[in-house]
């Protein structure tokens, strides 16, 4: 794979870049370059946010456009994007160390999903209302489009997330300037072409690359109406200060530690359960925000518990990620190997125990690897059970009953996501209740496109998906009537 593009996706068209600059796409898996593309600077954003601005202000344009007819729009986008699925797959692989296998599962099909269903809510869902008054007469309620939308999008999942954005963006009438994650651009710049393709009006979708100087400049840009980002907590944190200064609607999905509690009467077998277990505790080589890496195990059951993903881990096969059947690829980054590599030096220093792996893949001489890795004997405070480490890397905690269960996966800066693993699944919903989470699984865990997706305390503000996202995208008018 060699992707070169020259220019930036700008108002509808392909247009030379305010500068020299360039980023250079890496394999994960070889760490040798596969493409490169213009680093967009100050100029660029400015462009890019002025032809959002005229492509929302224009009487005729997207903003105006009847709901049916934005939602044939979106829909058209879709099916190129169908077109284009093995594409953006290959892209997302190479550069992430996403397993084809799970690419395909997901950053080949959400987004043409999340397409559609939006498509469907835009046609479905009333933009004005009109209500009786208490005090005589009446009021006509409008939801309009909120404005120019700044979506800044992180590198583990790059279009399915650009488009819990830009799905419900679109659909409310909005335009944006898309800033992809410069680990992963080459997937921005095959969605690009999609936009041209399927005939998106120009303007209404900007994509501009760029670490986190270009993205800061989004965030503060007098143009921008919104920003809705994925990505850290200490990010998060900067970008809701300035928004929150200037008064600027901000979404939010940032970091997760999530629980995955085992109850003592779950019936586990590895033959029936691995497919979810993995789902739910190590996707994307453990580059997931709502994945389970705090496994709660009944004292009871404790040994047992740790054998069990012990074993999990030990069955899954490390490799390339373009390879059909390898379930474990690279970290994204030599960085984030690094960091992982770190958080496992701290756990062993810390006093837990390492079941299986902790190091670096004997037979893979390139490529930022880690061994899925399980630790025993982890306490809730060591750091490992505290800290997002975004890596393989599992621990399993030891409860007494419920209530401490509970205590424990409460105990925590985060509330993302979490399940809940048990035969019986009303006790399973009980005990769901009680934790603070924005999202939790019982017996396994996938974001569902019609629910709302988000998370508590240091892990965001607002929802993403469902209904929810839509008017997260709209601002409400209220016409007083005699």
């Amino acid at each position: 794979m060699s992707m070169q593009y020259d220019s930036l996706f700008i108002g509808g068209d392909w247009i030379a870049p305010s500068s020299s600059k360039r980023i250079t796409a890496i394999s994960a898996s070889t760490e040798q370059p596969i493409g490169s593309v213009p680093e967009a600077q100050e100029a660029d954003v400015d462009a890019a946010v002025a032809a959002a601005r005229r492509a929302l202000d224009d009487p005729a344009g997207w903003a105006h456009w009847a709901p049916a007819a934005r939602a044939a729009a979106i829909e058209r986008l879709a099916d190129v994007l169908e077109r284009r699925a093995e594409d953006v797959v290959q892209c997302v692989s190479a550069q992430n160390g996403m397993p084809v296998a799970v690419a395909r599962q997901l950053e080949g099909v959400f987004p043409v999903v999340l397409l559609r269903y939006y498509a469907g809510l835009a046609r479905d869902t009333a933009t004005e209302e009109t209500r009786p008054g208490l005090f005589g007469g009446s009021t006509l309620v409008c939801r309009e489009p909120l404005g120019v939308v700044g979506a800044i999008v992180p590198w583990n999942f790059p279009q399915t997330l650009a488009a819990f954005k830009y799905a419900p963006a679109l659909a409310a009438g909005c335009t944006l300037v898309i800033k992809p994650s410069p680990e992963t651009v080459l997937d921005a710049f095959v969605f690009a072409e999609a936009v041209a393709e399927a005939g998106i009006p120009a303007g209404v979708v900007n994509v501009v690359p760029g670490g986190r100087e270009v993205g800061a400049y989004l965030v503060e840009h007098p143009g921008v109406d919104k920003i809705s980002f994925t990505g850290s907590t200490a990010a998060g944190r900067s970008i809701g200060e300035v928004c929150g200064r200037l008064l600027r609607p901000v979404t939010l999905e940032l970091g997760g530690k999530s629980a995955a509690i085992v109850l003592d009467d779950a019936g586990l077998d590895l033959q029936t359960m691995s497919e979810k277990l993995f789902a739910a505790t190590l996707l994307n080589n453990g580059q997931t925000c709502f994945l389970g890496t705090r496994v709660l195990a009944p004292r009871s059951r404790y040994s047992e518990i740790v054998d069990l993903f012990t074993d999990l881990a030990g069955t899954l096969k490390v490799g390339d990620a373009l390879d059909d059947t390898t379930q474990i690829g690279p970290m994204a980054t030599a960085a984030q190997r690094d960091r992982v590599e770190q958080y496992i030096a701290k756990g062993l220093g810390d006093g837990a125990r390492i079941t299986i792996g902790g190091g670096r893949p004997a037979d893979q001489d390139k490529g930022w690897f880690v061994e899925p890795t399980i630790f025993a004997d982890v306490e809730n405070n060591h750091t490992i059970a505290q800290e997002e480490i975004f890596g393989p890397v599992l621990s399993v905690i030891p409860y007494s009953d419920e209530d401490e269960a509970v205590r424990i996966a409460n105990d925590s800066d985060f509330g993302l996501g979490g399940t809940v693993w048990t035969n019986d699944p009303d006790r399973g919903l009980a005990l769901a209740k009680r934790v603070q989470t924005g999202t939790i699984g019982i017996n396994g865990y996938l974001p569902e496109p019609t629910a709302p997706f988000g998370g508590v305390k240091a892990s965001g503000l607002g929802r993403e998906l469902g209904p929810e996202a839509l008017s997260n995208y709209q601002q409400l008018k209220s016409i007083y009537l005699d």
